[in-house]
């Protein structure tokens, strides 16, 4: 999953949202992401006719001592992460919108023609230091937040919004736009200009610069509500989150492997407790879940991880989530939409929430009909062992593991044993330097936000420093769950910036001196997120507006999605899937089996998906959606498809972050499933090449990643695979095509 700090040719937005990558089924989630304004990426600032970039004094300049003020120069412009502290936020995000609106009104008061040199790179070279501010607020208050960054994270959230909306509202900037948009075939623009004055040109409409001067104070009030909403639901995430834990006496722990119980410990000691407890934290209730043996425990585990948001408590998100759906209605109805799904989906591949829908239906029979099949296989394992029970949604995992190990003999655990961290983060650079010639190179000099993070260069084939790649892998209080990637700086190619890429994971953090033993889903998550890593690595574009996934929601999963394809080579495991004591290669019939059992439970994957897709999808179409029953609207969503109840959605509404901690997949959830139809018939290319590093198809690849929004997103797509995408490998892939054809 992808979270986007947006800041582009239309305002500064900070994003704080929560993608989670979805293993089979869509992480990401991840990409995983809520933004709080609709913008591009990096913002644009006053200028003459020549464009000069923004002037080096200004409010920011002028605040001594803080760290946001100086200019960077250290570690290719990396921020000083050890020098910067919460105080530092406030009057900087202060004195960086007073100099982002100062820069903004030189532009759109010039008295000379438009240009593109005066508007869209003066737009391009402004709000730098917002930028800065923004996205370093942004990570820390994702992956290292306290009480005194929430507050001001309430408190900014709305100015930042307003700021945003002071900018796309601009009638006078906006004219300015649209003159150069509307001439742009005669302007002599070459086409990466010519995509970024149409990319901003529909960027301000979408975000109401064609409104009345009336409707555009009503679109700016709703900007700023919705933005203190986001932060609300988000926030109400996190504390249910983290107040709640389950502790496990001994006898449960007894019956547990061993990295999970140590995982269980460790888990207690990082919240000054003794003994061992379960958190919502995906790494730690799903694989409780699946190997505790203990089914009171589990069903306390399973309605925790799920109620999370939904209690009857402080956190409870249901009036934020109508409000929300309210305030989108509005806004869409304000642009002529007839719902927020019309709105959002017309930005995008599928174009229509019909679309996308749609493509949602092809999958969502044949997976049911699997995920009937899997019911059944647990209710055969429950009835054999002597349970007198029906199978409910605490029961799946367990059984489902069971019925793994025996049909493919297959023990979780002890694969672990051969998917050490470190190791699968070799495989993926390996991956990448075998695709496009970069390479890794560690720093531990680097200032980070927290001991966890790690800093490694990246260098291209001529061994020149391309990026910075920062990942942050182990769970931990503060941080919030799921898995995505961000960036501290987007590639510049005005300025010559390089990025600054970040992946957060939350894995299971071992104790001291053990090694930290992943599951085969959490390697495909780490693939994943490096994925969306690699396309804010490689970004190659003359403007940061257009940089890296600057791309359409159903797009930007692509690339995550289809690197998860090389996790499940054989080459790739025969290499790095090593014994963490022994150092030998995993067993080959052991491989075969893992590989063999890949698409297992795919039923369960990708209809608890589906529930979310359908009910994000519902919920943005819903017409009134004020005095809206939470609960009881996603039941009757699901029971529309009778949908299995031992299967909810795969995020529960109240603590859906996706749709309700920003907009970026608002209406959007589905774009993962898009995706994925885009990524299996993506890597169907170089199987038909018959080599998976395929020089020719690795550089078609790499024109896509390093070409942003250079291009129309199918543009992009046709040009790597020479034909739109087919629907079949995907169905194929995920174990689900005899149901289709039959």
């Amino acid at each position: 999953m992808i979270d986007r700090l947006m800041y582009g040719a239309a305002a500064a937005a900070l994003v704080l949202a929560a993608c989670e990558q979805q293993p089979a089924a869509p992480a990401p989630e991840e990409n995983g992401a809520g933004e709080m304004s609709e913008t591009a990426q990096d913002a644009g600032a006053a200028s003459d006719a020549t464009a000069q970039p923004a002037a080096e004094g200004g409010a920011l300049a002028a605040l001594s001592g803080n760290p946001f003020g100086e200019e960077w120069t250290e570690n290719f412009g990396a921020p000083p992460l050890d020098r910067i502290s919460e105080e530092h936020f406030l009057p900087a995000f202060q004195a960086a919108m007073a100099d982002h609106s100062a820069e903004i009104a030189a532009i759109a008061n010039n008295p000379e023609e438009p240009t593109f040199e005066n508007t869209m790179l003066a737009m391009e070279l402004a709000g730098s230091g917002l930028s800065r501010v923004s996205a370093v607020f942004g990570n820390l208050t994702s992956s290292a937040s306290n009480d005194e960054l929430r507050a001001i994270q309430r408190e900014v959230s709305p100015l930042l919004a307003a700021h945003s909306a002071s900018i796309t509202l601009n009638a006078d900037l906006f004219a300015r736009i649209e003159t150069l948009y509307q001439n742009r075939d005669d302007l002599g623009l070459s086409p990466q200009q010519a995509r970024l004055v149409e990319v901003s040109y529909d960027n301000f409409v979408r975000a109401g610069a064609q409104l009345s001067e009336e409707e555009r104070a009503r679109y700016a009030e709703i900007r700023t509500e919705l933005a203190t909403l986001y932060t609300n639901f988000s926030q109400n995430e996190l504390g249910d989150r983290e107040s709640w834990y389950m502790e496990l006496p001994e006898s449960a722990l007894e019956n547990l492997p061993a990295s999970m119980a140590s995982a269980a410990r460790a888990a207690a000691s990082a919240r000054g407790m003794n003994g061992a407890i379960i958190t919502l934290d995906r790494s730690s209730v799903e694989p409780f879940l699946e190997t505790s043996p203990d089914r009171e425990l589990r069903e306390q585990a399973w309605r925790g991880f799920y109620n999370r948001g939904n209690n009857d408590n402080e956190f409870n998100n249901n009036q934020n989530i109508r409000d929300i759906l309210v305030l989108r209605q509005e806004q869409a109805q304000m642009l002529g939409f007839d719902s927020w799904a019309h709105y959002r989906t017309a930005g995008t591949m599928a174009q229509t929430p019909e679309a996308a829908i749609d493509l949602m239906e092809q999958v969502w029979w044949p997976a049911r009909q699997r995920a009937l099949e899997e019911l059944a296989d647990i209710q055969a394992m429950i009835d054999a062992s002597g349970g007198d029970y029906q199978a409910e949604g605490w029961d799946w995992r367990y059984y489902t593991q069971r019925v793994r190990e025996e049909r493919y003999d297959i023990n979780q655990a002890e694969v672990a044993e051969y998917l050490e961290l470190d190791n699968m983060i070799d495989a993926m650079f390996y991956t990448a330097e075998r695709l496009f010639g970069i390479t890794f190179h560690e720093r531990n000099d680097i200032p980070v936000y927290h001991p966890d993070v790690r800093v490694w260069e990246v260098h291209n084939a001529e061994g020149e420093v391309m990026a910075l790649f920062y990942g942050d892998y182990f769970a931990r209080q503060g941080k919030r769950s799921g898995a995505w990637m961000s960036s501290f700086r987007v590639q510049d190619g005005v300025n010559g910036d390089i990025p600054l890429i970040l992946n957060n994971c939350n894995y299971n953090k071992p104790a001291d001196g053990e090694p930290a033993l992943i599951s085969f889903t959490d390697a495909t998550t780490l693939f994943h997120e490096f994925g969306h890593g690699l396309h804010g690595l490689l970004s190659n574009t003359e403007y940061p507006s257009l940089a890296g996934t600057a791309v359409d929601r159903d797009f930007v999963e692509f690339p995550a999605q289809i690197l998860e394809h090389w996790l499940q080579q054989p080459e790739i495991l025969e290499r790095f899937a090593t014994h963490y004591e022994t150092g030998e290669p995993m067993p080959v019939e052991l491989l075969e089996r893992v590989l063999a059992a890949s698409t297992f439970n795919a039923g369960f994957e990708n209809v608890e998906f589906l529930n979310s897709g359908f009910v994000d999808m519902a919920f943005h179409l819903e017409e009134n959606p004020a005095e809206l029953d939470v609960e009881a609207f996603e039941a009757e969503v699901l029971e529309s498809r009778q949908n299995l109840r031992q299967i909810p959605m795969r995020h529960r509404s109240a603590h859906f972050l996706h749709s309700f901690s920003g907009e970026g997949y608002a209406a959007g959830y589905y774009s993962y499933l898009w995706a994925g139809v885009l990524d299996n018939d993506g890597f169907a290319a170089f199987e038909e090449a018959g080599d998976i590093f395929d020089p020719e198809t690795a550089q078609r690849f790499y024109d896509v990643l390093s070409g942003g929004n250079t291009r129309p997103a199918m543009e992009m797509y046709t040009g790597f695979r020479g034909r739109e995408p087919s629907v079949e490998p995907l169905l194929r892939n995920r174990g689900l095509l005899t149901e289709v054809e039959g």
